[in-house]
């Protein structure tokens, strides 16, 4: 069996499948922790491995940080990961660790038609560049690009580059957030960790504002982004509204900036917790107007191809295909 984990700063899943079955087999056991109840990922690896009485002889896992050296910092979660100190804490001989944005990327080729929404059908080029963009507690953005016999997937750290605004209010969202931040990237934006600030920002402005609701239900919650969604999709809050729509626009200019950069002209993918959350709002005009907003490039921004992956083990999965994969090559 190969043990394998999808690793983000909010959860950590991890799974068990067979060397012999793969992941169309399956997994024969998956189970979810709460990252920030356990002190690092060994922790978990304990509880899980003894759940399940397994005895893995390999391990892969996605996690929501870069690696380097077999070695990991998750971005918003206090663990360092090290592929040696988990093969000998645990006897597993080979030990994988890949971005979790590298892990979605690598799941791409097998997903199915019934696992994606079409945002924008496109005109699709074989073997071309592919995008993947995923907001999610963070901004994840990888590519993948085609290797004579198949996909290679590439991870990067693009949602840390600086946040670039379109319009006089984004210009205000940027000097608010400068004075926050010493570095304000996309990712201080575009994720669900961080939506917060976009409210807060239209707060401060006094352009809409807060009912007592509003203000009791976010004062109560842990986590004040899924109250804000779902006031904006169920249009019960201006401010909840205006939030969601320079998320939205916020997104589309990243997308926009990977249409350029990369051509992916094999498709867009957009992952993470949040695409599939706020579908509906994806599906607006406004939302495909700024990713096409790219001046004398608009009607090439305009045809790439654009999903929302809506197979929320796609990480987990990638990791396994990724661990298998290793495991037959070495």
């Amino acid at each position: 069996m190969i043990l394998v984990g999808d690793i983000g700063a909010t959860k950590t899943v991890l799974a068990l499948f067979s060397k012999e079955d793969g992941v169309a087999g399956g997994a024969i056991h998956e189970t979810r922790f709460e990252s920030n109840k356990f002190s690092s990922l060994e922790a978990v690896i304990v509880e899980f491995l003894h759940e399940t009485k397994a005895r893995p002889m390999a391990a892969s896992f996605g996690v929501a940080g870069p690696v380097k050296d077999g070695k990991a910092q998750i971005t918003n979660l206090p663990w360092i990961i090290s592929a040696e100190s988990i093969s000998s804490s645990f006897d597993i001989e080979d030990v994988f660790l890949l971005n979790d944005l590298e892990s979605i990327a690598t799941a791409i080729p097998y997903l199915g038609a019934d696992q994606l929404y079409t945002i924008n059908q496109g005109n699709v080029a074989a073997r071309a560049n592919i995008a993947v963009i995923a907001p999610g507690t963070g901004l994840g953005i990888a590519f993948l690009v085609w290797a004579g016999t198949g996909y290679k997937a590439c991870a990067s750290e693009g949602g840390h580059t600086a946040f670039s605004p379109r319009n006089p209010q984004e210009v205000e969202l940027l000097k608010y957030l400068q004075r926050r931040y010493d570095h304000v990237s996309f990712e201080r934006i575009c994720s669900g960790g961080q939506l917060p600030n976009i409210y807060d920002f239209c707060k401060e402005q006094g352009s809409y504002p807060e009912p007592v609701w509003l203000a009791t239900a976010l004062k109560q919650a842990p986590d004040r982004t899924p109250v804000i969604v779902q006031a904006a999709l169920e249009l019960k809050a201006d401010i909840c509204e205006a939030t969601l729509d320079i998320f939205v626009h916020t997104l589309g200019t990243v997308i926009g900036n990977m249409a350029v950069t990369l051509l992916p002209k094999g498709g867009i993918y957009l992952g993470g917790g949040i695409p599939p959350r706020i579908l509906t709002r994806l599906q607006q005009p406004d939302f495909l107007s700024a990713i096409s907003d790219k001046g004398r490039f608009s009607e090439l921004s305009s045809t790439m191809p654009i999903h929302v992956i809506m197979e929320p083990r796609s990480a987990l999965h990638g990791a396994a295909w990724s661990g298998l994969d290793a495991m037959q090559s070495s």
